[in-house]
């Protein structure tokens, strides 16, 4: 972390910092949480344009958003817009997505233990794709496809290659719930299973090797074992998963879209690729994470012997990733962006919980405190996504600004929608 000014790298493409107030999209962050409050997601169209049309340009036709990431719908419209497939992982997530008026056939449907009833749902509608992960889902997809409703399909193995990144991301080594695996033989097994099944396609592999991926070399390895892999087999595509690091703090440096989709396909024709296989991806955190940042407003502020805490208004429940992984993030005072950050400071929700922080050590302006509007950026991955009602506090809402225009997406939760599911007793 640093004392300096919140580097304008961090921020999404169109922010600007002016003396007492940042716009992101031409519009004043001071405003957006006048008219909406906080805790508040705040997305830069312009830079989510950007990064779906650079993954678009980097791949191939079927490279995909993957939205575990973010999803509503005006993201996967976007995302459709803009070139891509949308990758889902459950009904739910797929459900959405055909809500939202994507069409079937630009949908990929991902997951290790498919429900029978997603299988069919993915059958019926025509999705682009199902991303096969394991021999019990074979033999399911087995009892449901037919000629009416025939099977698009990549095949999920486990290449053997660990990325360095946090344990609980990694995705591609042998121990891993996801796939099958190339050093037994089971992806042999399931390419050879899948092909004497009538009405399926299988149009090649998937692999996926982890995430917050800061260096081409892992995707260099899965390329090689991959393309060695599948040499003789005829496929006419190749997905090398996501993964694709962001820069979260002040000192980290990633690589661009563009620079890992020509880093892949180096490396693919290195290893001797069939240049007519389709070369696709599945990015994410990189499309998403730069392209937003929350709002929160301070409530407390506490000198402790050892530090500083300052309180905000979310939390744990927006922001899950400090308390899972470790996450380092920075923040900024709204009103002063230009300003040196000399308080070190914990930055912490207002959960029951100890562990409920999101900053260890946050430096802001010395007269940051209670009142001021804190921004944490590049939270655009991974926040709302995977944000909870914990202590039953509303989800919060979501903006998406450009052109001088805001626009909420997705509204901020009530406290009767939390009611909703609440079963009256009296009445039975």
């Amino acid at each position: 972390m640093s004392s300096e000014p919140i580097l304008s790298s961090l921020l999404p493409d169109t922010a600007q910092l002016l003396d007492a107030d940042v716009t992101i999209g031409g519009v004043s962050l001071l405003a957006l949480a006048a008219t909406h409050g906080t805790p508040l997601f705040v997305y830069d169209e312009a830079t989510l344009r950007a990064r779906c049309a650079e993954a678009a340009a980097a791949f191939d036709d079927g490279v995909a958003f993957a939205a575990k990431s973010f999803l509503c719908g005006a993201m996967a419209r976007l995302a459709v817009q803009e070139g891509l497939c949308v990758d889902v992982a459950t009904g739910g997530e797929l459900d959405l997505v055909l809500r939202a008026g994507v069409a079937p056939s630009r949908v990929i449907v991902h997951g290790n233990n498919k429900l029978t009833s997603e299988l069919e749902r993915a059958l019926e509608v025509g999705v682009h794709r199902v991303v096969v992960d394991n021999f019990d889902e074979i033999e399911r997809l087995a009892t449901l496809v037919s000629a009416q409703r025939p099977l698009h399909c990549l095949i999920r193995v486990t290449p053997g290659v660990e990325a360095h990144t946090h344990e609980f991301v990694r995705t591609g080594q042998e121990d891993s719930k996801f796939g099958f695996s190339l050093f037994s033989g089971d992806a042999r097994r399931a390419i050879e299973l899948l092909r004497r099944t009538p009405h399926v396609h299988l149009h090649g592999v998937h692999a996926h090797i982890g995430s917050q991926i800061f260096d081409v070399a892992g995707f260099d390895e899965e390329v090689k074992v991959l393309v060695d892999f599948i040499r003789e087999d005829g496929f006419d595509e190749l997905c090398v998963g996501g993964g694709l690091g962001v820069a979260y703090v002040a000192g980290e440096e990633a690589l661009s879209i563009s620079q890992w989709g020509d880093a892949v396909r180096a490396a693919a024709s290195a290893a001797g690729i069939d240049p007519a296989m389709r070369i696709t991806a599945e990015p994410g955190r990189s499309i998403v994470a730069q392209a937003a940042l929350t709002l929160y407003r301070v409530g407390a502020r506490k000198p402790v012997t050892q530090r500083t805490y300052l309180a905000v208004d979310g939390g744990m429940s927006d922001n899950p990733r400090p308390v899972l992984y470790g996450s380092g993030y920075e923040a900024f005072d709204v009103a002063q962006p230009l300003a040196r950050r000399p308080q070190a400071v914990r930055l912490v929700g207002r959960h029951c919980e100890s562990g409920d922080v999101l900053i260890d050590e946050a430096w802001l302006p010395a007269s940051t405190g209670v009142g001021s509007l804190i921004a944490t950026p590049v939270t655009g991955a991974y926040g709302y996504s995977m944000a909870s009602n914990y202590n039953r506090v509303p989800r919060p809402a979501v903006v998406f600004v450009a052109d001088g225009h805001a626009r909420e997406v997705l509204r901020r939760e009530t406290f009767d929608d939390l009611a909703r599911l609440e079963v009256d007793e009296s009445s039975s």
